[in-house]
C-alpha cells in the first residue's frame, strides 16, 4: 500500500470517527433535554448514543489494523 493511499484511508477513517463522536454528543444532549422534561430517557437518543459508540469503535478497530501493516 503506497503512502497516497495510506493517508486517503486515514482521512477517511478520521472522518468517520470524528462523525460517530458528533452523533454521541447529539444523542447525550438529547437525552439531557429528555431526562430534564419528561424525567425519562428517550429511544432515539439512546439509539444515537449506541450508534455512535459502535461507529466509533468500528472505525478504531479499522483504523488499527490498517496502520499495523
Amino acid at each position: 500500500m503506497n503512502t497516497e493511499m495510506k493517508t486517503e484511508s486515514s482521512k477517511k477513517l478520521k472522518t468517520q470517527k470524528l462523525i460517530s463522536v458528533i452523533v454521541i454528543v447529539i444523542g447525550i444532549l438529547l437525552m439531557s433535554m429528555k431526562i430534564y422534561e419528561d424525567s425519562e430517557p428517550g429511544a432515539i437518543p439512546l439509539l444515537m448514543i449506541l450508534l455512535g459508540a459502535g461507529g466509533y469503535l468500528i472505525t478504531r478497530i479499522q483504523f488499527r489494523t490498517r496502520h499495523t501493516k
